[in-house]
């Protein structure tokens, strides 16, 4: 009975077999016994949307194909992990398509060292256009610093695919980043949970010139208007213009106007410039000269730090404050331990990294709404291929993001997006 039970069995499985060779199955598709390994990562491309952007399937790229990837800064947590996202995208396409040597896809990232230089930025958008890669992949650190390179590089067929934040550009092919809108609206609401839905805050934002950071501000301006009345933003501080703020600081200490220290300034400035007539008055008092000198020497004392303390302490009533990425974040952190209010004064914002986490963990930062830039990074490298491939692209790929704080913070799906 057992010996037919068995026989039964092996010619189901040969007539099976024999129906797969019949119908031209492929063998590769036969269940051996063996789970399929999940790359650690994978969650992070998991959280990509539209999915296609999170797998290198259909790309048959040509060998040899070249894809410039041009960041905003080189060595920062949030870029590191950027990078390590373009490289794994490279790899997984490398891979699957059997390339190797000087077959291979050559995806190179490069980035400035400070990311509000814009002009090595444009700098390293020439360097690649003069090699020509197949296509360029942006983080604009100002999104209408380059219009006159993009023209270039299209008249060259050179598509422009961007990341990470918005251009202005209208010939771009498609834009990976983060929900702007949508992340900073939920911090603001996390911001205004924490601190009771009353009292004032501050926002200090990274630059005054990107896409993400106009996003985010505004984005944060109106929820909290719209949502939150019993809250009011008293101070908005942007950090590409802290030096003027420092000199605007050091006149309030002497006792100097903003419109004189505005009149002054241009006054000084006029000072290089050829006299219309023998008779023509020196444009600035010596009096003034001295205050003015006075004032710039205060002003080169102050650390960044110490001009933002100076702002915040300005609002004796300050109950949070939210930075738009993680510089800001670290900035307000800093002042505020300055100030010796670093567990009083509720602070919010953007990404991660060792010393933000050691923060949230002793509870000087309420919570940090975490971007996916690994997913990021890998999802560009991806539009990029899609866009020489000319098969199709959104207009923009949102890449995710995850709220983090004290509660949440040890759960393993938060630990995978945590980045130091």
């Amino acid at each position: 009975m057992k010996k037919r039970f068995i026989a039964a069995v092996s010619m189901a499985v040969c007539a099976a077999m024999g129906v797969c060779a019949c119908s031209g199955g492929d063998l590769d598709n036969v269940f051996t016994g063996e789970k399929t390994q999940v790359p650690e990562w994978q969650p992070k491309l998991n959280m990509i949307s539209p999915e296609v952007y999170g797998t290198v399937d259909d790309l048959d790229l040509e060998p040899g194909t070249y894809i410039s990837v041009i960041g905003k800064m080189e060595n920062s947590p949030y870029w590191k992990q950027v990078q390590k996202g373009v490289q794994q995208a490279a790899d997984d396409i490398n891979e699957r398509l059997g390339y190797t040597g000087e077959d291979k896809v050559k995806v190179l990232f490069n980035a400035p060292a400070d990311s509000e230089d814009v002009d090595e930025q444009v700098n390293i958008l020439d360097e690649e256009m003069s090699r020509y890669p197949d296509v360029i992949a942006i983080a604009s650190v100002d999104e209408d610093s380059s219009a006159v390179q993009f023209d270039l590089a299209i008249g060259n067929g050179i598509p422009i695919v961007a990341f990470d934040s918005r251009n202005s550009y209208q010939g771009i092919q498609c834009t990976c980043m983060t929900d702007n809108t949508g992340a900073a609206e939920y911090g603001a609401e996390k911001l205004c949970e924490v601190i009771g839905d009353s009292g004032e805050v501050a926002l200090i934002v990274q630059d005054s010139v990107s896409g993400n950071s106009r996003e985010r501000a505004e984005a944060f301006r109106q929820e909290v208007s719209a949502e939150h009345p019993g809250v009011s933003i008293v101070e908005t501080i942007y950090m590409d213009q802290l030096d003027e703020m420092k000199r605007q600081a050091a006149a309030e200490e002497l006792g100097v106007t903003l419109d004189e220290l505005a009149a002054w300034t241009e006054a000084a400035a006029g000072l290089g410039a050829e006299p219309e007539s023998e008779t023509e008055e020196e444009p600035i008092s010596e009096e003034a000269k001295t205050r003015l000198q006075d004032i710039d020497s205060i002003a080169a004392g102050m650390s960044d730090k110490d001009v933002v303390s100076y702002y915040l302490s300005k609002h004796p009533e300050l109950e949070g404050c939210f930075g738009t990425n993680a510089d800001a974040v670290m900035l307000g952190l800093e002042a505020l331990r300055s100030m010796e209010m670093s567990e009083d004064i509720a602070l919010v914002g953007f990404d991660t990294g060792s010393e933000q986490i050691q923060a949230l963990k002793s509870g000087e930062i309420d919570g940090l709404v975490v971007q996916n830039p690994f997913g990021m990074g890998y999802a560009t490298v991806v539009a990029a291929a899609r866009t020489i491939l000319e098969i199709g692209n959104e207009a923009v790929v949102n890449t995710g993001y995850t709220w983090v704080d004290r509660e949440n913070m040890e759960d393993e799906s938060v630990q995978l997006m945590l980045y130091e």
